[in-house]
Order: structure tokens, then C-alpha cells, then sequence
């Protein structure tokens, strides 16, 4: 049986795991920061910065989403912002990842966001795929930029 609950702080070692996975995944393991401190702090401690979703089958977890909140200026609501949503290799096509994002749009319809929205890598044609089949569209008009490091130092430093 397929259950998608909130995270728990208990759960920040199996999230971080997912997370490592998911870096293989995406050929970036080597910028794997996280920790399990870092991630009970941020996810669970007096700021939380961010929430997740874990997937269970027959009470193993398989999966995952985290998100947060982001604002939309020109629908003057909020948004909700997947961050990251990964499926252990094993059991992907089980609807474990449309179940993860059905359970992040409900949760978007019940706190009157305007829109559920993420970001995915352009070679990762599976996962576009799979987007698009659930009726999400690209958003080919806009261009992601990110300060970061030492970027983001200098020019916090200005």
C-alpha cells in the first residue's frame, strides 16, 4: 500500500539518503552539502525553511518531495516550489511520483496558492516527459540565475 505523509525529524537520515540518490542521478553528487544537522535545523527546527513529503510502500520509504513557499507579485498569492522530487530507481512507473505531486497540488488548492511550479535539468528527458504528462507546460520565456559561493558573498559584501 502506497502511503505520501509529511516527513518527520526522525525521517532527516532517510530524506538525506534520497538526496545523495538523487544528486547520482542528476551527475552532481560532488556538490552534496547537506547534512543531517543541517537538514533537522532548516526542516524541523525554530525557522522552518522547508517541508517534505515522504513516499511509503508497505511502510518502506521510496520517495520523496520538498518543497516551500514563493510568492507570485502579480497574483498576489503564494506559490508552492518542488524542489526536489525523487523516486528510488526500483519502483518507478508505479505512480509514486504522480501520487507525490497529487498530494503537493491538493496541498497548493488548500492553502490558495496560485501555482505549483519546479525546475528540471534539459537532459533529463524521463522526467520531462513524465511532466508534461500530467499537464504541466515549460516555461521557455524565462532563464534561471542563481548567485552562489563566493558570487553570492561579494555581492552581499557590496
Amino acid at each position: 500500500m502506497l502511503e505520501i505523509a509529511p516527513a518527520s525529524e526522525a525521517d532527516v537520515p532517510v530524506l538525506l539518503r534520497f538526496i545523495r540518490d538523487l544528486a547520482v542521478y542528476e551527475k552532481l553528487a560532488n556538490q552534496v552539502e547537506a547534512t543531517e544537522e543541517g537538514l533537522r535545523r532548516t526542516l524541523f527546527g525554530e525557522r522552518r525553511y522547508a517541508e517534505a513529503l515522504l513516499a511509503r510502500l508497505d511502510g518502506t520509504p521510496v520517495g520523496f518531495a520538498l518543497y516551500f513557499h514563493n510568492y507570485s507579485t502579480f497574483m498576489g498569492k503564494p506559490g508552492l516550489y518542488l524542489e526536489d522530487l525523487f523516486v528510488e530507481p526500483g519502483h518507478r512507473g508505479k505512480g509514486i511520483g504522480k501520487a507525490l505531486l497529487q498530494r503537493l497540488a491538493g496541498i497548493a488548492v488548500e492553502r490558495d496558492c496560485g501555482r505549483l511550479e519546479w525546475a528540471v535539468l534539459d537532459w533529463n528527458a524521463p522526467a520531462i516527459a513524465f511532466y508534461r504528462s500530467l499537464g504541466a507546460a515549460p516555461m521557455h520565456d524565462w532563464t534561471v540565475f542563481r548567485l552562489e559561493g563566493a558570487a553570492l558573498q561579494a555581492m552581499a559584501a557590496r
